[in-house]
């Protein structure tokens, strides 16, 4: 028997009682909607200082102190090879866990908090975004826009990336 899914922005999606509820944290990145797992967000915050790191990468923004606690920070911007903006007061800093290390991502602004069924994310088709596809897990289809799934863990997955951002950190510690 099918039961009604209630979906931001979707009346009519339905799924069967054995499909998989995604819970996702939705922001913006440009004209873009991306999202993540809610799982891997520990907290989101809006824009610090954030400390310069010499010799870091250039997507590596620098460090922020979170409670007593050294954080590196990184661009998503950056990372996916977006132009530069400006930080204004809708920019966060989402803090997460990613392979281990906990860092923050910066982000345009955080949308919302979504519920959707696994069954209407499909495989990115090739040359979807400007983003290496490597860190997409999947396009979400809604009512009236699509929304990119990001895997976090490919997006600093490879070890030299995880090293750098680590590096950056101690750095100052």
């Amino acid at each position: 028997m099918d039961e009604l899914i209630p979906i931001a922005g979707s009346s009519d999606l339905k799924k069967s009682s054995s499909e998989e509820i995604l819970q996702l944290v939705t922001f913006t990145l440009g004209s873009e909607e991306y999202a993540v797992d809610i799982l891997k967000v520990q907290e989101i915050n809006r824009m610090k200082e954030i400390t310069r790191v010499p010799n870091s990468p250039d997507y590596v923004e620098g460090v922020v102190n979170l409670r007593g606690k050294v954080i590196p920070v990184v661009s998503l911007r950056m990372k996916f090879g977006l132009p530069e903006k400006e930080n204004d007061d809708q920019a966060r800093i989402m803090i997460m866990e990613i392979v281990g290390i906990t860092m923050g991502l910066i982000v345009d602004s955080v949308s919302e908090v979504l519920r959707i069924p696994e069954g209407i994310v499909e495989p990115p088709p090739p040359m979807a975004t400007s983003i290496s596809s490597e860190f997409i897990k999947g396009i979400a289809k809604l009512e009236d826009r699509l929304i990119i799934l990001l895997d976090m863990d490919s997006l600093v997955g490879k070890e030299s990336d995880a090293q750098l951002i680590e590096n950056a950190t101690k750095a100052l510690t």
